[in-house]
């Protein structure tokens, strides 16, 4: 059985991805109103928010290649998204855990579905787990682990292969508000390394206008810039607190 070796280092910029006159819907049901065109920069951070319905767990999916477009285009790098790739890592609300395999044991998963030697696993999996403070609970099994530290198992499984792009959805939704303020910062510490591209979508408008450098509202389409991202002390400034409004009033 042939072995996978990871590159020497993590890419240094992430991936360009582009919607044009994209459908969005599944195969099974009606496709989504309205058509999306939209480009993100390689290394960008986007924002996605929007009414229930309107199609961004749907989004994520397409570019992420789980579902095909019901009509137009969609590329990384120019080149059609036709299937998943190791290239695009996707972060759930529910962390997904394996219960039966350990913490260590799930941030290898992917890389032994691509056959990467075993002792390059454990090393990258030590290395994401003291990445995301959690070094000392590499032999517990998923129960034994709060909601906040089972997200931080699953952004290092995610990150652990490498990805150029990353595809939240909802990934701190269902945590306390002390415990998603950290996990915040915990991303935006982690990806500022990586160089990935990360598409990122919430219901909370505070935490698009923290974390994006542009927000996305789905329905309309409307692309905004955000001022000062990841920022704390931005939620004070004038100009973050006129676009919060407009966003809410969109909503």
């Amino acid at each position: 059985m042939s072995t996978a070796t990871l590159p020497a280092a993590p890419p240094t910029t992430g991936a360009a991805l582009a919607l044009r006159d994209v459908r969005l819907g599944h195969t099974d049901g009606a496709a989504l109103p309205g058509t999306v065109t939209l480009h993100i920069a390689p290394g960008e951070l986007l924002a996605v928010v929007g009414p229930s319905g309107c199609g961004k767990s749907t989004l994520l999916r397409t570019l992420a290649g789980l579902l095909s477009p019901r009509d137009g285009q969609v590329t990384q790098d120019g080149e059609t998204i036709v299937r998943p790739d190791a290239d695009r890592a996707l972060v759930f609300q529910d962390d997904a855990l394996l219960p039966w395999r350990t913490v260590r044991a799930n941030v290898e998963l992917p890389l032994a579905i691509r056959r990467v030697r075993r002792a390059e696993r454990r090393r990258s999996a030590a290395d994401w787990l003291d990445r995301v403070g959690l070094a000392d609970h590499a032999h517990k099994l998923p129960h034994q682990l709060s909601g906040g530290q089972r997200q931080r198992v699953q952004l290092a499984r995610a990150l652990a292969g490498r990805p150029r792009v990353v595809l939240m959805d909802e990934p701190f939704g269902a945590l306390d508000a002390h415990t998603r303020a950290e996990m915040q910062d915990l991303l935006v510490d982690i990806l500022a390394g990586t160089g990935a591209t990360v598409v990122f979508v919430t219901h909370d408008v505070d935490e698009a206008l923290h974390l994006g450098d542009r927000v996305v509202l789905l329905g309309t389409v409307e692309v905004l810039d955000v001022p000062h991202p990841r920022r704390r002390d931005a939620r004070h400034d004038a100009e973050t607190a006129e676009l919060r409004r407009h966003i809410l009033e969109s909503l």
